[in-house]
């Protein structure tokens, strides 16, 4: 069975980030309105970055490795309260402190037509993987994932249609590795 949140509601935003509606997250992703969500890069403070694997039962990006937690942004909340709720939900992790607001991605076709904030956090564990969410969290260096992300630009250059990252992803990396954070 397909996980399936198709009832939970989400503001649609329009391209200044401001609520101009409210919809299903089903209508939402069917439509291709613009909306919110959040991504946390979580590091362990030695040069590795934690990935997840996304559940197999997700109905988006199934079985492709992602940030390390991620979600909407759900109707009336905003990000930075989304963000350690999504940390706990996921990971199993709570955040006392603020998290680090790193930068906002614009939406695009490649992100789902969202306004991303991302965030990082330093963090080494123990995790609890949400089951219904995540197959696989695993550390994994920063030169391993811009090897990885270089590999999949040249793959899709090519047209070879294998990609194991979601391409919101790799639009994070990069710009997290070229220090773009404005």
């Amino acid at each position: 069975m397909v996980e399936t949140f198709s009832s939970e509601l989400l503001d649609v935003v329009d391209d200044q980030d401001l609520v101009i509606a409210t919809a299903t997250r089903g209508d939402v992703h069917q439509r291709g309105l613009t909306h919110r969500s959040i991504h946390v890069l979580v590091f362990d403070g030695t040069g590795s970055v934690l990935l997840q694997k996304r559940s197999l039962q997700k109905d988006e990006c199934a079985g492709m490795w992602d940030t390390s937690c991620a979600g909407h942004v759900e109707s009336g909340q905003g990000y930075s309260e989304t963000a350690p709720r999504e940390l706990q939900e996921e990971l199993g992790i709570s955040v006392i402190e603020p998290l680090d607001s790193l930068f906002k991605m614009l939406p695009n076709k490649d992100n789902g037509h969202e306004f991303a904030m991302v965030y990082s956090v330093f963090n080494k564990g123990p995790f609890v993987a949400a089951e219904d969410e995540i197959d696989e969290l695993r550390w994994f260096t920063f030169e391993q994932v811009d090897q990885w992300v270089e590999r999949l630009i040249t793959a899709n250059s090519l047209k070879r249609e294998t990609q194991d990252l979601t391409s919101g992803f790799m639009q994070i990396w990069k710009r997290y590795r070229n220090g773009s954070y404005s």
